[in-house]
């Protein structure tokens, strides 16, 4: 890894925007340049153009593992199952991938897709994401946020917050390094 300073970008937008999306461009990006890429992306799994569970890839690895599957509407969740409204998450996906965050850094690119309620408020999910995010120790880190949760996100200084509008937003790693960057309305 090259020492270079370290910036962090909070990527926030609307559920299903295209976060990912954009986040998988820069790794790919990344990767061509020969950076060391870690962290964890989380692409959705769709049947019928319905999101119907959340898959989490480890970047150095490439090792895929199902984080969690969508709560069919009147499904009762019940017991010891970490949960939202929405998702029923895998508590051994969970775990590993605060294995997968607990050595990610440093790095060159650290991504953390996404960091939700879960970390944020209740303290279970990724919660070695939030120590490797704050450790600083990469070139440039990348975390996903929804806009109701950014409140959370001056625990990290962020260089900014980049609201991502469409999956297709066209965004590069020197778009991300550049210490004045311009974003259009």
């Amino acid at each position: 890894m090259t020492s270079f300073s370290s910036h962090l970008w909070i990527f926030t937008g609307d559920i299903g925007i295209g976060k990912t999306s954009v986040c998988q461009r820069l790794v790919n990006e990344a990767r061509s340049l020969g950076w060391d890429v870690a962290g964890i992306l989380s692409p959705g799994l769709y049947q019928g153009g319905q999101k119907v569970a959340i898959e989490a890839v480890n970047l150095r690895s490439g090792e895929r593992r199902t984080l969690a599957w969508r709560i069919n509407s009147g499904e009762i969740v019940e017991g010891e199952v970490i949960h939202t409204q929405e998702w029923r998450f895998d508590p051994d996906t969970l775990q590993w991938g605060n294995n997968v965050f607990e050595v990610a850094a440093p790095c060159d690119f650290l991504v953390a897709d996404e960091i939700g309620p879960l970390e944020l408020e209740r303290g279970e999910g990724w919660v070695a994401a939030l120590a490797a995010l704050a450790s600083r120790a990469y070139r440039l880190g990348v975390v996903v946020l929804r806009p109701s949760l950014l409140s959370h996100a001056a625990r990290w200084a962020p260089t900014r917050v980049l609201v991502i509008r469409h999956p297709g937003q066209a965004v590069t790693l020197a778009d991300l390094l550049e210490e004045e960057w311009y974003q259009p309305n």
